[in-house]
């Protein structure tokens, strides 16, 4: 879709009432009326309890349909309902990406006694202690789903470490000994080697891993009817699974079923890098233009907003760039807490969602609100919204030439007046942005759509208008209209 909008459908803090695939369900319209052309939907499979937000994965088969870890439902709701909320959403036309949790699983039924070596927690390839036996949790069963959809049963021999030793009650990152156990090479080098994050680590040197992983892949798209794939964690997941993993499910889906990777690293060659490792067959969040953002809110008038898309993918690599403000990871509370200031998400938005490059991905936090909390910033980012999906099209042009005051003019669609619009930004002071938008507008009314109070203003006889915003604020400008 031209000008498509990803939303991230949930947030750390949504309760524990199973009615959020109903809620989803009911909100397709709406979502489809604002532009959205797909949802990325949480981990829809079973946690460690009805409350687990879907990280702790437990159960991959098991998507609200059986009774385990004291629930049917997962936090979200049932199977079922998951379903119909898919169907409604197709409907629209509305793409659905489910969020894919690979590199770990929680919640083991059984602990199992193996040896193991104890790691710094600070540098994963060096061992601080001689090999010894530990009782970890590792046996995955799922009694209750009882060998429906898969028999793969998880013991030691399928992961590579865990950080507790059940026999003693000591909290460490434990290395699991035996063939072919060492960590997954093509991971991000922070810690030495990344591969371990957290519960059991999946072990993708195991060709029995891969099958099963691999299989359930095919297996959930075609029981959920998805489009595309979120990848959570893939600095910690071997690069040469990943890459297995896609291009399996693409010889059954084809090269439009969509993914993107959460490879959470502000630092751009190293991104770029594994782009070209995966052959550009999967988007990346934008995670240094969130950065990005998160300097320029705390640092207020002393940010120069110049270098706002510094060391970015959405300039690198425009095509793999999937651009967001905050999602459940940066959002307050959360272990990765980079939560963008209130004043600047407004700014932040218009950005994302008025440029000529990158995949803006809403989120429902921003949107809806956290913790059941309404959002001070929904009706500006509906604004927005309206914008992208009416006006924001053609060519952008940068006048990125003061360090408090930058904007940003799209030509609009071909052969169409009433399309284009500008976006001026400012961070301290108000002022104005003479801007030329062609002499082929000489003559047309613009207004201003955010409420600043602005009146309208007209195109000059050279192509040229000047465009205000007040300090601190954001102002955005489109033609009235004819």
């Amino acid at each position: 879709m031209e000008n498509g909008v990803m939303i991230q459908y949930f947030e750390w803090n949504l309760p524990d009432d199973g009615k959020h695939w109903k809620r989803l369900k009911d909100d397709a319209t709406h979502l489809s009326e604002v532009g959205v052309s797909a949802v990325w939907i949480p981990p829809a499979y079973k946690g460690t309890s009805s409350m687990d937000v879907g990280y702790g994965a437990y159960d991959l088969w098991d998507l609200g349909e059986f009774e385990q870890k004291g629930t049917i439902r997962t936090k979200y709701g049932t199977k079922q309902e998951l379903t119909e909320a898919i169907e409604e959403l197709h409907k629209y036309g509305i793409n659905v990406y489910l969020d894919v949790v690979l590199n770990h699983k929680a919640g083991a039924d059984e602990t199992e006694k193996f040896q193991a070596v104890e790691v710094d927690s600070s540098d994963r390839t060096k061992v601080i202690s001689e090999p010894y036996e530990i009782e970890g949790w590792t046996k995955f069963t799922f009694p209750g789903r009882n060998n429906r959809y898969s028999d793969f049963k998880w013991n030691y021999n399928f992961f590579t470490g865990v950080d507790f030793n059940n026999r003693n009650g000591k909290n460490a990152i434990y290395k699991i000994l035996g063939e072919n156990k060492d960590w997954d090479k093509g991971v991000d080098t922070e810690m030495g080697n990344y591969d371990y994050l957290m519960n059991a680590d999946v072990n993708y040197a195991h060709p029995e891993v891969k099958k099963e992983v691999i299989n359930w892949g095919k297996w959930v798209i075609n029981e959920l009817k998805l489009d595309g794939f979120r990848m959570d964690a893939v600095k910690h997941i071997s690069e040469e699974f990943v890459k297995d993993f896609l291009g399996e499910i693409r010889s059954v889906y084809g090269e439009e079923f969509y993914s993107v990777g959460e490879y959470w690293k502000d630092n751009l060659e190293i991104l770029k890098e594994y782009l070209e490792s995966l052959d550009y067959k999967t988007d990346l969040f934008d995670v240094g233009l969130h950065f990005n953002f998160h300097e320029a809110s705390v640092k207020g008038k002393s940010f120069d907003l110049r270098t706002i898309l510094d060391n970015t993918i959405l300039i690198s690599d425009s095509m793999q760039a999937v651009s967001f403000v905050d999602n459940h990871d940066s959002q307050k509370g959360s272990a990765l807490e980079s939560q963008i200031e209130s004043w600047f998400k407004p700014h932040a938005y218009a950005i994302i969602l008025l440029s000529e490059k990158g995949y803006p991905c809403l989120f429902y936090g921003d949107y809806y609100g956290v913790g059941g909390n309404e959002s001070e910033h929904k009706w500006i980012i509906d604004q927005l919204l309206y914008v992208r999906k009416n006006y924001a099209y053609g060519t952008q042009f940068n006048y990125f030439d003061f360090p408090n005051i930058i904007a940003f003019y799209r030509t609009g669609r071909e052969n169409d007046r009433n399309s284009g619009c500008v976006a001026v930004l400012s961070n301290d002071v108000s002022g104005e942005k003479i801007i030329e938008v062609g002499k082929n507008r000489t003559g047309q009314i613009w207004k201003e759509i955010t409420g600043s109070g602005f009146e309208n203003i007209i195109v000059d006889e050279n192509g040229f208008a000047i465009f205000g915003v007040q300090a601190g604020k954001i102002s955005v400008w489109i033609p009235e209209g004819e």
